[in-house]
């Protein structure tokens, strides 16, 4: 159990997700009997992941300790920061904490889950300060690839907490709205007990470029098109989409939003007044073949690839209204994740086949990470001058690189800890920090409406059947003599074709019979031990045979 609370006046940071891997953010914090939660991210399947739709982190601690959460913070709108939030719901009661499209983003999320009328959603703005229990909660404007981020100023008992949330140092963000330097370095005057900072960048050297040198970019590619172009980003980079419609909208183009996501997001950011497109520059996809080609911008879904997206169908020619043609300029504009490398290789294959114009970030300057590079994640710590920094967000090698970048600016190495998911960060009155333990964390699966119930073992099962196939063999047996009445049959799935391999498959039922006939009386009506033989004699002559592994399932029929 986890319900053990910490020594008196410690507090203990608690990562559950977000350490180790991209996504599934999620931290807790504790003093006392009071806790706080911040984020509640989700992470999208890897290819070892067989058929599993999302990956969310494991909540057992909050479940066995909820009637001590104050709150769930979050810091920004993303899907690695906010998009288990339905699934987290489920099992807690908890009010939630964000800025003003953070929760406009995921009402909608919560509407679908029939959330929405039970949740408890609060709205903030930065530098509003919240209290929570023995929790002193700041809101810090930070700059990102999506409006209405935060970092947290956090005072507890033991000391100063700074969350730096996802962040860079854009000095012309579209909007106006800097990352608050200020309120960081006021927090350093005062004393930072430690530093939890972003780490997806740690490697990268220099500054991360604005986003408003889209823009520029925009504005030369647009010129130049003969056609319609085609933007695809993420449906949550407000910022990205309002440049890629002022640009259409200076160049007399109209603009046409596809894509479900990108829809609705757009349309809570339009209410909110994040976004400002012309009624009269903004048509439906309707319409669109009554406008001349080349006065039309069609911003859509699809930049990893999704088989399903907007883009991806375009790109297969299975679009209801459009249609490639020459002529087309396609725009990427978003940062490749890790993995999807090969489905956006081949959706640029498709389009360039079709006579269309691909640009993406590789050839051309049409994306800008919303993760600060390392010149900015020094100048955060020295602003904020903590006594201990924690690197967080990133797979390993990015906190280890993190590491090494604070250590570069003088944080001594014993007061720098590399944490894992599920350890427990432990900072006394004494200003001492340390690992002290860990709680149980974890990925649970998400499969269709099953949620947990797909663990390591049903992957393992997946991938066997996956690469190696599966045989079936059906025998018919007399319940009181173990004599075999009908049978054996086998049937193959993703082992062998079975019109060509009725040889092997022959030579597999006689392998079975020989077997049988000479198992010892008494065991043939064990159906336990018949069917560990069957599947042990079936393994080592398909080994010898064909050196292969098919998942053997034995079915026996009494009679």
């Amino acid at each position: 159990m986890n319900t053990i609370p910490p020594p008196e006046n410690k507090l203990w940071v608690i990562p559950l997700g977000g350490l180790g891997e991209i996504g599934l953010n999620m931290m807790v914090m504790r003093y006392g009997n009071d806790i706080i939660v911040i984020d509640s991210g989700l992470m999208f399947p890897d290819d070892e992941m067989l058929g599993v739709d999302l990956v969310v982190p494991d909540i057992t601690y909050l479940k066995e300790n909820q009637q001590h959460i104050r709150a769930l913070i979050l810091t920004h709108g993303h899907e690695d920061h906010v998009g288990a939030l339905p699934y987290i719901l489920n099992e807690i009661d908890v009010p939630i904490y964000g800025t003003r499209l953070t929760l406009g983003l995921i009402e909608g999320k919560l509407r679908e889950h029939e959330l929405l009328d039970k949740a408890r959603l609060n709205t903030v703005s930065p530098r509003q300060i919240i209290e929570l229990g023995n929790f002193k909660v700041e809101f810090i404007r930070v700059c990102h690839s999506i409006i209405d981020g935060v970092g947290l100023g956090i005072t507890t008992p033991a000391g100063t907490i700074i969350h730096g949330g996802d962040f860079k140092l854009d000095h012309t963000p579209v909007d106006g709205k800097l990352t608050d330097l200020y309120k960081f370095a006021e927090y350093g005057e005062k004393g930072v007990l430690a530093l939890f900072s972003d780490s997806t960048n740690a490697e990268r050297s220099g500054y991360t470029l604005s986003e408003t040198e889209i823009s520029h970019s925009f504005d030369e590619i647009f010129r130049k098109a003969p056609g319609r172009i085609i933007v695809s980003s993420f449906a949550s980079n407000i910022h990205r989409i309002q440049q890629a419609a002022d640009t259409a909208v200076k160049m007399g183009r109209y603009v046409c939003l596809l894509g479900r996501s990108i829809v609705n997001n757009c349309r809570v950011a339009m209410e909110l007044g994040y976004l400002k497109i012309p009624d009269d520059s903004l048509i439906d996809i309707k319409q669109i073949d009554n406008y001349p080609q080349e006065k039309l911008l069609l911003i859509t879904t699809g930049s990893q690839g999704e088989p399903m997206s907007a883009l991806s169908r375009m790109a297969m020619n299975d679009h209801r209204q459009v249609k490639i043609q020459a002529g087309d300029t396609v725009i990427i504009s978003a940062r490749v994740i890790p993995g999807n490398e090969k489905s956006i290789s081949r959706i640029i294959n498709h389009f360039l086949r079709r006579g269309a114009k691909v640009i993406y970030e590789e050839v051309s300057e049409v994306h800008v990470s919303g993760h600060a590079c390392q010149e900015e994640l020094k100048l955060l710590i020295n602003l904020v001058r903590p006594k201990y920094f924690i690197p967080i967000h990133g797979e390993y090698h990015h906190l280890k690189h993190h590491c090494q970048l604070a250590q570069s600016i003088n944080i001594p190495e014993e007061n720098i800890i590399l944490a894992e998911n599920g350890d427990i960060i432990e900072f006394t009155l004494d200003d001492s920090a340390f690992v002290a333990g860990k709680i149980a964390a974890g990925r649970v699966f998400v499969d269709g409406k099953g949620i947990g119930d797909v663990g390591e073992v049903v992957l393992r099962d997946r991938q066997h059947l996956g690469t190696d196939g599966m045989l079936i063999t059906i025998i018919g047996i007399d319940k009181q003599t173990g004599n075999i009445v009908s049978g054996p049959d086998i049937i193959s799935r993703g082992f062998v074709y079975e019109d060509e391999s009725q040889e092997l498959l022959n030579e597999a039922k006689e392998v079975i019979i020989n077997m049988l006939d000479e198992l010892e009386v008494e065991l043939k009506t064990e159906w336990a031990v018949v069917k560990t033989r069957i599947r042990n004699t079936l393994k080592k002559f398909i080994s010898q045979r064909i050196a292969r592994k098919p998942m053997i399932l034995p079915i026996i029929i009494e009679i």
